[in-house]
């Protein structure tokens, strides 16, 4: 491939690079959910709303790249795995972004109020998916590495204890989306029932954004096994 091609110009040395920096693009949206939810509690929506176009404008930073990337990607005759699974493990990482956007959008949407009850767990909650989310994005992170060695045993092994990771904070996020439901069912009756039907969204959407990061790993973890 000639050093001056409009692959290399994109791509550089490794055809994942583009892929890192689009999950940590997705990733940055997940993050800025906790500043959102900080300020969404206080009740103070303008500048939540601020925040939202924050995370909107990630997402579509996103998203652009997400489409650059399905237009440049070599065929696999330029790499070790087929070119569908990495664009399967795109959709995946692109589907964090857009989580991340559904969270703030029906938060702002209805202007939400948290019950004073469960915020502390909601919170823990809502971080514990955020969390999920960087270990995803940790794994991508030696993606290249697994290129340039060729799916090395050492880097392969690197990999899979991240990945191992991953699987623990997501089944950490599954434990707290029980005690949400709990926490929520066991007030949800001095709330006006439309409140809490958008309340019981908000937890699985939360929920949502865990299992996507995991699903982001079950596509890596795919990789590794050709």
């Amino acid at each position: 491939m000639a050093a001056n091609s409009p692959l290399m110009a994109l791509f550089g040395r490794s055809p994942v690079k583009p892929m890192q920096e689009h999950i940590q693009k997705a990733h940055a949206c997940a993050e800025k959910l906790m500043d959102f939810y900080d300020t969404a509690v206080t009740g103070d929506y303008e500048a939540a709303e601020k925040i939202r176009l924050e995370i909107a404008r990630l997402e579509g930073e996103a998203d652009k790249l997400k489409k650059d990337i399905r237009v440049h990607l070599p065929n696999s005759l330029f790499m070790p795995v087929p070119r569908s699974d990495l664009l399967e493990l795109l959709t995946q990482q692109d589907r964090l972004a857009n989580r991340a956007k559904d969270i703030a959008g029906v938060m702002v949407g209805r202007e939400m109020s948290i019950p004073e009850s469960i915020r502390p767990l909601m919170r823990e909650y809502l971080q514990s998916s955020i969390d999920t989310s960087k270990k995803a994005a940790d794994a991508l992170a030696e993606l290249d590495e697994l290129f340039e060695t060729g799916f090395g045993t050492k880097e392969i092994s690197l990999v899979s204890r991240l990945l191992n990771a991953l699987d623990d904070q997501e089944h950490r996020a599954d434990e707290l989306e029980i005690q949400a439901r709990r926490a929520l069912r066991a007030i949800e009756k001095d709330h006006p029932p439309i409140d809490v039907m958008f309340l019981y969204r908000i937890i699985e959407l939360i929920g949502d954004l865990a299992d996507v990061a995991q699903r982001v790993g079950s596509r890596l973890q795919i990789l590794l096994a050709r």
